[in-house]
């Protein structure tokens, strides 16, 4: 768990050996702290170097220990007596030194930093703060403004950086334990006084004060309801404002209010979903985690629209080349244009000289694919569009092409059977703007091979996505469960509600933008379109009768009108609010939609009444939870968690409340069940409020815990 030797006669070197990260696992820190006070009290010993193994310094904490009773010693006593050390005490940091693993480098004299070297505090990610005296030590170090936004964010940030905000003392290219044991040699019997973080006199000023009062405020406006970024701020008050040991004892206080809490539990439960979406695991519970990969070394973009633009973007990023088609000149010249245009504002960012845009070729011809490994179309919203591009590609490329479709919700089948490569046609659904966000729905049809599936997860990966696999049906996951919490939401404006209440309360409940602020940025015209190619709106159609059915299901055609009248959202001034220029980002609350709603609510005879903002959480995250179920049920999605995956990383699910199916059982699935049957008997022209039968059915079970919610629905697939 951790190594003792020799160098140059007076040096100690300890090394943290607990592959692959070195994570302070209880029997790392009995060890370490028995090396490291053999090492301070032996006679011979000048100086000491700590290190870590296979090139990474210690990434903090144990995951596996999460949610256990602690056992072993606490890491605060062995960094007291680290630094409390006449002998200097060297950081020889490769990798990375995260959480607890910076913490004990704070507690170290000095410290070297390997140039690739990553280091920060990611605490606030998993509900807590720095545990260990980091939220004492790096203010002292850094100062109050730099440490306030570290640790509130969890950003990690480069050996660069870190020397130049002064956590690090040296950056080298070359061997840091090398380097760090040199540097030992020459510090022996320096003065340690001043090196020694808690010594230094508290960062109090009336600019601290300041800061820290601001900042509480943007972190709040920031956190969404999060506890842990304030709790955050409040250690770094006592930091600012106390002496050492008494900034200790808050920072103690502080991290037990929090240990336990429902937030910290939820984004450690995110934390162990997004692990567990890599295992690749078919709904159906088989896996291809030995499924080898085909290597995609050329990849084609048919398409250069808003999608296409940003899949283009993250392959060239990734390092991929690709051979960008589109049909149309005008549209090839903007989507060129964009693209660059993106590439060049990425690499002044990363301080690059130039964009990687050697990869790149534009063409008007399909003919151009012959030679690429895998194509990736992001035309139109257009079932018949698409076979007639899939039937070309067949004509076109490699009989080992892989074909991939970014379609948000078609058949993907129906795609495939257009071709004469059925196993090599999967669903990539990137998520808008495709660059930036993290979700990527590998979509498995019936046909799709386990090495095709296993070749797009690889795909994402290299992209930086979260991959999650999940079956073939209308909208897929992700989609499919977006459209009953927008129908909620509709319904909620039919009853009585306004936009920006509804949105308010959303808000509130920790979503970064609500509902209807989101429909105004995608664009209302986007939805208009798939309902329209769905049926739902024809000449057979009244869009003019509210609340009617279509297609088996209670429908509202409130977006409709809006599209018909010409408000969609941003792009045109006007949607469900109101933008003081097409194309402006600032949603103010519209009279005229309010007039709107009252003349659509008087004409067809509805009360409005009050809504209460219990009624907005629970309709609209309730509604989505059951569809969870039915998801499951029908083996769409392999496991609860990957549900919430999808949702936290596509939806912008605030990741403190875990996803929606982890909110579900937090908040009781008895008690979500009985909401349901309420809501379901007000409004028994709702289908989708009916309670699932998996959800009674884990009801009557007992409502087994999230994290044994994989084997239970496995069980009671069984019995489906």
């Amino acid at each position: 768990m951790a190594r003792y030797s020799r160098t140059e006669g007076t040096i100690a070197l300890i090394t943290l050996s607990n592959p692959p990260v070195n994570a302070l696992g209880a029997a790392v820190r009995r060890t370490i702290t028995d090396i490291m006070h053999r090492a301070l009290t032996d006679g011979e010993v000048k100086a000491v170097v700590l290190c870590g193994e296979n090139g990474t310094f210690c990434a903090g904490a144990d995951i596996r220990e999460f949610g256990k009773p602690p056992s072993g010693p606490a890491l605060v006593p062995l960094i007291h007596d680290m630094e409390a050390s006449e002998k200097p005490v060297v950081a020889a940091i490769e990798g990375v030194a995260l959480g607890g693993g910076l913490e004990i480098a704070l507690g170290c004299h000095y410290r070297i930093a390997h140039a690739k070297a990553r280091l920060g505090f990611p605490e606030v990610m998993l509900g807590l703060i720095p545990g260990a005296g980091g939220s004492q030590r790096l203010p002292r170090l850094i100062g109050i403004p730099a440490a306030l936004e570290l640790i509130t964010t969890g950003r990690l940030v480069s050996a660069q950086e870190a020397l130049k905000l002064g956590i690090v003392d040296q950056v080298v290219d070359g061997n840091t334990i090398e380097t760090a044991v040199k540097f030992a040699l020459n510090v022996i019997g320096r003065p340690l006084l001043s090196r020694r973080l808690s010594e230094r006199t508290p960062a109090f000023s009336v600019d601290a004060a300041a800061v820290l009062e601001e900042g509480m405020a943007r972190v709040k406006q920031r956190a969404r309801g999060a506890f842990a970024p304030v709790v955050c701020v409040q250690a770094l008050r006592a930091a600012a404002t106390l002496p050492y040991s008494r900034g200790m004892e808050t920072e103690e206080q502080l991290i037990n209010t929090l240990i336990d809490s429902s937030q910290a539990r939820a984004l450690q439960y995110c934390f162990f979903a997004q692990r567990n979406a890599r295992k690749w695991s078919l709904p159906s519970g088989a896996r291809w985690n030995n499924s080898k990969p085909r290597a995609v070394h050329r990849v084609g973009v048919v398409g250069l629209g808003t999608m296409g633009r940003g899949i283009t973007v993250s392959l060239v990023k990734a390092g991929i080349s690709v051979v960008a088609v589109e049909m149309e000149e005008k549209q090839m010249d903007l989507g060129m244009r964009a693209v660059l245009g993106m590439l060049e504002r990425d690499a002044q960012r990363r301080g690059d000289t130039r964009p990687p845009t050697h990869l790149l070729t534009f063409t008007l011809s399909l003919q151009q694919l012959g030679n690429v490994d895998l194509v990736i179309e992001a035309v139109f919203e257009d079932m018949a569009l698409k076979k007639c591009l899939f039937t070309e590609l067949c004509n076109v490329c490699k009989p080992s092409t892989l074909l991939c479709t970014n379609t948000s919700g078609l058949d993907v089948d129906a795609l495939a059977v257009v071709t004469h490569r059925r196993s090599l046609v999967v669903g990539m659904h990137f998520f808008a703007p495709a660059n930036v966000m993290k979700l990527l729905e590998v979509v498995c049809g019936p046909h799709s091979s386990a090495e095709a599936v296993a070749t797009a997860m690889t795909l994402g990966k290299r992209l930086g996505k979260v991959g999650v696999v999940v079956g073939n049906c209308p909208g897929f996951v992700g989609n499919r469960m977006m459209k009953l919490y927008l129908d909620q939401a509709y319904f909620l404006l039919e009853e009585g509600a306004a936009p920006e209440q509804v949105d308010q309360v959303l808000e509130e409940f920790g979503f970064t933008m609500g509902i209807f602020k989101v429909s105004d940025l995608s664009g209302l015209d986007v939805g208009w379109r798939v309902r329209k190619a769905s049926g739902l709106i024809g000449p057979d159609v009244n869009p003019k009768t509210p609340s009617r059915w279509r297609q088996g299901c209670r429908y509202s055609p409130l977006p409709d009108l809006l599209c018909e009248q010409g408000h969609l959202g941003q792009k045109s001034g006007r949607g469900w609010y109101l933008y003081e220029t097409p194309g402006g980002k600032e949603p103010k609350p519209d009279p005229a939609m309010h007039r709107f709603l009252q003349e659509y609510r008087s004409r067809y005879g509805l009360t409005p009444r009050h809504v209460h903002a219990h009624e907005v959480i629970e309709r609209c995250t309730y509604a989505m939870a059951n569809e969870g179920f039915r998801i499951l049920e029908e083996g769409i999605a392999a496991r609860a968690e990957d549900i919430d995956v999808i949702y936290v990383f596509g939806y912008g699910w605030p990741r403190h409340r875990g996803g929606p199916m982890f909110h579900a059982a937090q908040v009781g699935l008895a008690t979500v069940l009985q909401r349901l049957e309420h809501y379901h008997q007000l409004h028994p022209d709702v289908p989708h409020l009916q309670p699932s039968p998996l959800l009674q059915r884990l009801v009557e079970a007992g409502s087994p815990p999230v994290h044994h919610w994989r084997e239970h629905v496995q069980h009671l697939h069984s019995y489906l």
